[in-house]
C-alpha cells in the first residue's frame, strides 16, 4: 500500500527542517524553502503569516517529532537499543547527506536570536531537548537507574549525540559517533542492573 502524499504545508515544514539542518536558521529563507519544497512561495506565506519564525519553530517540532517517535519504539526494547537507535538515525543523516546535514533543532539553538525576546523557534527547541531527554531518562529508570543518576545520563546522551553529530560533520567521519556509541552505552550498562 502507498502512503498518502504529503500536503503543500508538509512539504514546505520538511524542506524548511531540511533547510535548516544544513544552512542554519540565519542562512535559511522563506524563499529558499519554498523553491526547496517545490511550493508556490504564496503557499508558504499563506502557512505561515508570522513568516520565517513560525516556519523554523514547526521545522523543529517536526524533527522533534520524528525523532521522539522512533525513540519511543526502539526504548521498548531497553536504553541500549534506544541509545543505537538514536545514534543511527543522525548517522543516516550525516552519511546520506555527505556530512552536509546535522540537527535543525540544534542548529535554531546556538543561532543568535534576532530580538531581545526569546522566539518561539527557540522555546520549541528547549522543548524537543526535553522530550528526548525525558524519554531516554524513563526507559533508564526502567531498567534499574536512580531517578537522579538516570536524568543525568539522560542529559549526557542528548548533548553528546547532539555534539557529535557537529564534529562528524566538521571531521567528514562517523568515526565520532563510533566513538561517543561506545561510551555512552559503557555508561548505560554500568548504570542499568
Amino acid at each position: 500500500m502507498t502512503q498518502p502524499s504529503r500536503t503543500a504545508r508538509e512539504r514546505i515544514v520538511a524542506g524548511a527542517a531540511d533547510m535548516i539542518s544544513r544552512r542554519g536558521l540565519n542562512a535559511t529563507s522563506i524563499r529558499e524553502t519554498a523553491k526547496h519544497a517545490r511550493a508556490p512561495l504564496g503557499s508558504t506565506y499563506h502557512y505561515f503569516p508570522e513568516g520565517k519564525q513560525q516556519l523554523a519553530t514547526e521545522a523543529v517540532r517536526y524533527t522533534g517529532d520524528l525523532i521522539a517517535r522512533s525513540l519511543r519504539k526502539e526504548l521498548e526494547a531497553g536504553p541500549v537499543a534506544g541509545l543505537r537507535a538514536f545514534l543511527g538515525l543522525w548517522r543516516k543523516i550525516v552519511v546520506d547527506t555527505d556530512f552536509r546535514a546535522g540537527c535543525p533543532v540544534l542548529a535554531v539553538s546556538i543561532e543568535e536570536p534576532p530580538t531581545d525576546e526569546t522566539p518561539a523557534a527557540l522555546l520549541a527547541a528547549a522543548a524537543v531537548f526535553e522530550e528526548w531527554e525525558s524519554l531516554l531518562a524513563a526507559s533508564l529508570r526502567d531498567h534499574g537507574a536512580e531517578p537522579e543518576e538516570a536524568a543525568q545520563l539522560a542529559t549526557l546522551i542528548v548533548a553528546a549525540v547532539e555534539g557529535t553529530v557537529a564534529m562528524c560533520r566538521a571531521k567528514r567521519s562517523t568515526q565520532p559517533l563510533d566513538r561517543t556509541a561506545e561510551q555512552l552505552q559503557a555508561l548505560i550498562l554500568r548504570l542499568c542492573r
